[in-house]
């Protein structure tokens, strides 16, 4: 066990996947500075109970995902933005509020480990239907990633195509709570399944009303 600073968020970070944040209240200013000066990592948790900033400490989900700091811009008034990156899943065990941001005490809650050849045919079906589903946001809104953004690795992919989804952050904590990577991919999996028919039915609503507005014309 070790222990580790929080930074309860609206989000869901999952292991190599990058995280930018804005860094912009004194008790976060603080936290940073400390990570900073001990080269430190902090744990990103999503928010159970309670609101980001200009509050109370919220009260966090058990399990989260560490943070490393890749990349420090600093602002006025002590403000700065960071790059930073998930590295390994962690369970809290228990939560100091000693300081003005949370500290607690952590474990770090591995996938499960699967069979190479499940993990790589799963991986290659959901594949499929991440692309399906980018050619599908691209349609709604353009997005920055392509094709090539997509991970070969099962273990990346998994986190990939679980961030992709454009869905609550409750639901993408059921997914970080998964046992294994399979059961990770297998869940994205399902989800993408009911994300891609929304986006078409979204889309076809859309080119409905389209064709009614010409037909009115």
């Amino acid at each position: 066990m070790f222990h580790i600073p929080l930074f309860p968020l609206h989000t869901v970070l999952f292991p190599g996947i990058a995280l930018p944040l804005h860094i912009f209240e004194s008790r976060y200013k603080k936290m940073i500075k400390k990570c900073l000066e001990e080269d430190k990592q902090f744990g990103v948790v999503l928010i159970r109970q309670g609101s980001e900033a200009l509050g109370p400490l919220p009260e966090p989900h058990l399990i989260g995902c560490t943070a490393r700091i890749l990349d420090v811009h600093p602002i006025d008034e002590g403000r700065m933005n960071l790059t930073t990156i998930g590295e390994h899943r962690f369970q809290i065990k228990s939560i100091s509020e000693e300081l003005p941001y949370l500290v607690a005490q952590v474990e770090l809650y591995p996938f499960d480990k699967n069979d190479h050849e499940a993990l790589k045919t799963a991986a290659n079906r959901i594949t499929t239907k991440v692309i399906q589903y980018l050619h599908l946001l691209n349609e709604v809104e353009e997005v920055k990633i392509d094709e090539g953004s997509i991970p070969n690795n099962p273990i990346s992919l998994a986190s990939f195509a679980a961030t992709l989804l454009q869905m609550p952050p409750d639901e993408k904590q059921i997914l970080l709570e998964s046992q294994s990577i399979l059961d990770l991919l297998s869940a994205t999996d399902k989800l993408y399944l009911r994300e891609t028919a929304f986006l078409r039915a979204f889309i076809d609503q859309g080119q409905d009303k389209a064709q009614s507005r010409i037909i009115e014309n």
